[in-house]
């Protein structure tokens, strides 16, 4: 066979290959919201023949046989989903994956906020975590070199106890948890478990699965944890290992750099790092449930000081549970409030 006629077989048998190889594609939306009912179908590029189909979603089996299946998702947690098929033809099998991303099923509540008082704040606080408990305020501050855990009073802003950490370190969220005060770290992967009573530290925790450490909470189960993106995770209580995790988002869009954390009735409050807002974040689905804009306090508080607005935001929320009392701070801000969030 002349170099001609075999150059010649090869493309007929490339072409031929080609024609009978079977392309399948997912048809789905990229977003969809939980409220709508979510329609997967498969299709050949070319229209060749599909015997049966195979649908999965995480994994899990949906339904089989036809070409299309419609499924109710309102049961699902928020964001990333995938979504799989399983294509039987001329006794083979072809597996194809699509991502998808679940958005909650409302627009979330708006609220604005009365003050119902003031008090102290040290404005040499770069406050990156705060808890109310059995009448004081605990503290955790930022920055390396400035770092601290506290125990603050209320009514004064008197700092009564005060622990710096190590300088390597930039300290970030706190939450107190069976009489124990966990403290993150921001970008180190380390937290800190202390005494309450005489803040002398316990052990450490490594972080495995989160990103960094901004905000930390707890729901009198599990500690819940940021880590500067839109995931909130859930820390076994014993081994302070992340064991799950949702995705928090609106109607629209995925809500990142979500930063203090406060468990307030049953709902996550976050702050948003740069911005002068509180979410109220559902702990099962992830959906954001309302917003507080509290930007004008923030101007209230320039009347008394002048503020970085890229850095010296609201930051820091508070929950007295048997008084069903709100507190909010910022970092380095002169003063505390304690607010009351009214639904618009």
């Amino acid at each position: 066979m002349s170099y001609k006629s075999f150059l010649s077989f090869l493309i007929f048998i490339a072409i031929f290959s080609c024609k009978n190889e079977h392309e399948f594609i997912i048809n789905a939306p990229k977003k969809i919201q939980t409220n709508k009912e979510l329609t997967i179908s498969i299709s050949e590029k070319n229209n060749k023949v599909i015997d049966s189909v195979q649908f999965l979603l995480d994994d899990k089996k949906v339904k089989s046989g036809k070409t299309s299946v419609t499924i109710r998702i309102n049961d699902f947690k928020l964001g990333k989903h995938t979504v799989t098929a399983i294509v039987f033809y001329e006794n083979k099998s072809s597996k194809v994956s699509e991502i998808i991303y679940f958005l909650a099923n409302s627009a979330p509540e708006i609220y604005t906020y009365k003050i119902i008082n003031t008090f102290p704040h040290d404005k040499g606080a770069y406050t990156q975590g705060l808890e109310y408990f059995n009448g004081f305020l605990y503290e955790g501050t930022g920055r390396k070199g400035s770092s601290s855990i506290r125990k603050v009073e209320l009514k004064t802003g008197k700092v009564l106890q005060q622990k710096n950490i190590d300088e390597q370190y930039f300290g970030e969220g706190i939450t107190i948890f069976n009489n124990k005060l966990y403290q993150l770290t921001w970008q180190a992967g380390i937290g800190f478990v202390y005494d309450l009573a005489t803040f002398e530290q316990e052990k450490t925790f490594n972080y495995t699965k989160s990103r960094e450490g901004w905000g930390l909470t707890n729901n009198g189960e599990k500690l819940i944890k940021t880590d500067g993106t839109e995931l909130i995770w859930f820390l076994n209580p014993e081994t302070l290992v992340e064991e799950d995790y949702i995705e928090v988002y609106t109607n629209e869009r995925k809500v990142e750099k979500l930063n203090e954390l406060e468990f307030v009735n049953g709902l996550i409050y976050a702050n948003i790092w740069q911005q002068n807002t509180i979410l109220m974040v559902n702990p099962v689905s992830g959906k954001v449930e309302g917003v507080a804009n509290l930007t004008s306090l923030k101007t209230i508080v320039e009347k008394e000081q002048k503020l970085d607005d890229a850095d010296e935001v609201l930051n820091g929320i508070a929950f007295d549970k048997e008084n069903n009392r709100l507190f909010v701070t910022g970092k380095h801000w002169g003063k505390l409030y304690e607010i009351e969030l009214i639904k618009k």
